[in-house]
């Protein structure tokens, strides 16, 4: 019956896995009795039943547990693994399993992301400490479960503002990956970039910096010149270029635009294909692999989900780079604007609108992606930009679309 559920939910068959998981428990419970699932609590258990009715019935609970995270039923999930975890801790731990089983880790681990999912942070925090000392004091202290981990650690410790803690952890991933994988390797680049974006986030431009530039290097080493992640590389580093030049601008108005410059640069090179290609067509990077995989689409019904994931990724980007672009001139404006220069908005709308128009051909073209969150959210930010630029007639038209966006956005996530 659990392995029955088990294959329905992997097809996603949600409908006919939960109540299999259901009967599967009944029947545990009528056949071991109630003390197995439903006296949990400490006073009210009584004499142990036997350690494979516990590892049965612990195992069951384990897996509903998924399935409700899977389903967003969070409040369930949490009843089914705070169940698994005290009766692992009470029933198995001691006799069976001990206090540091990675398989009571495991269950550990899941409890603590449903509650970070419910907002309980400082619960999920404790969790996930746990069941990574747990991997530690075991000797898998690098391993690909235990670096999962301490990512998600980092994530929880980011959520809760406490960026000391989320850089050190960081900084301990950076070093399991520098020594097990070497710097060639896109997962050490991707646990350098983690830490270069918290760098950042704490004012620690000059190493973020550095960090992205190294990651750079390589990226530009081992993956083709138009390659998606190359173009996200420079996205943040012109991020934190600009960012340099907001510390500069009531100090030396000069330098910081200068910075802008080698922003505008990066942001440049982000948007266009590798040198050899922008010699002959300047087109940007995002949207030269958006039209590669529409191309690819016409000729292929059954896109695969990696083309899938790129493509959305590719979208993202290309919006995140046009509105990063367009700020950037609205900022130089002001800067010049101080110094006692007067230039039109005309660059800076120019670049926004093109952010627009390129939601809009993938929104009319009917594409799925155009519906995704994080696509409506960076649509969002050029619509406000550019806003802020214009008061013709179109105004009215612009501030009606970012209500209904709006809408959208809080439609989608409730």
């Amino acid at each position: 019956m659990r392995f029955k559920a088990e294959l329905y939910r992997v097809k996603k068959l949600f409908d006919k896995a939960e109540p299999l998981y259901v009967e599967a428990l009944n029947i545990l419970e009528e056949s071991f009795g109630p003390e197995d699932i439903r006296n949990l609590n400490l006073e009210a258990l009584g004499s142990p039943p036997h350690p494979f009715t516990n590892w049965k019935v612990g195992a069951t609970l384990h897996n509903l547990g998924q399935f409700f995270v899977m389903r967003k039923k969070l409040e369930d999930a949490q009843i089914c693994y705070e169940a698994f975890v005290v009766y692992r801790a009470l029933k198995i731990k001691r006799r069976v399993l001990g206090h540091d089983h990675t398989d009571y880790a495991d269950t550990m681990y899941h409890l603590g992301m449903v509650l970070y999912l419910q907002g309980k942070i400082k619960d999920s925090e404790a969790l996930v400490q746990d069941s990574i000392r747990i991997l530690e004091d075991g000797g898998l202290g690098e391993s690909t479960i235990y670096i999962r981990r301490l990512r998600f650690l980092a994530q929880v410790y980011s959520k809760s503002n406490q960026p000391a803690e989320a850089e050190n952890a960081q900084r301990k991933i950076l070093h399991v990956m520098e020594f097990s994988k070497g710097w060639n390797s896109l997962d050490t680049v991707i646990a350098a970039e983690d830490l270069a974006l918290t760098l950042q986030s704490i004012g620690r431009l000059r190493e973020a910096q550095e960090l992205l530039q190294r990651c750079l290097d390589v990226r530009k080493s081992l993956l083709p010149e138009d390659h998606i992640q190359i173009s996200a590389n420079l996205l943040h580093m012109a991020r934190v270029t600009m960012l340099s030049s907001s510390q500069l601008k009531k100090k030396d108005s000069c330098e910081a635009i200068s910075e802008l410059d080698k922003a505008k640069d990066l942001l440049g090179n982000s948007i266009t294909v590798g040198k050899l290609r922008y010699r002959q067509n300047p087109k940007w990077i995002a949207q030269h692999v958006l039209d590669k995989l529409k191309e690819n689409g016409k000729l292929k019904n059954h896109k695969s989900r990696a083309t899938e994931r790129e493509r959305h990724a590719a979208l993202v980007i290309l919006l995140q780079s046009l509105d990063t672009l367009g700020f950037l001139e609205i900022t130089r404006h002001e800067l010049l604007k101080s110094k006692g220069e007067h230039q039109p908005f005309l660059e800076a709308e120019n670049v926004l609108r093109q952010c627009i128009s390129s939601f809009k051909e993938f929104e009319e073209g009917g594409s799925i992606y155009s519906k995704s969150g994080a696509v409506k959210v960076e649509y969002l930010s050029c619509l406000n930009h550019l806003s802020s630029l214009i008061s013709d007639s179109t105004l009215q038209e612009l501030n009606e679309e970012i209500k209904r966006v709006k809408i959208e956005l809080k439609t989608s996530s409730s």
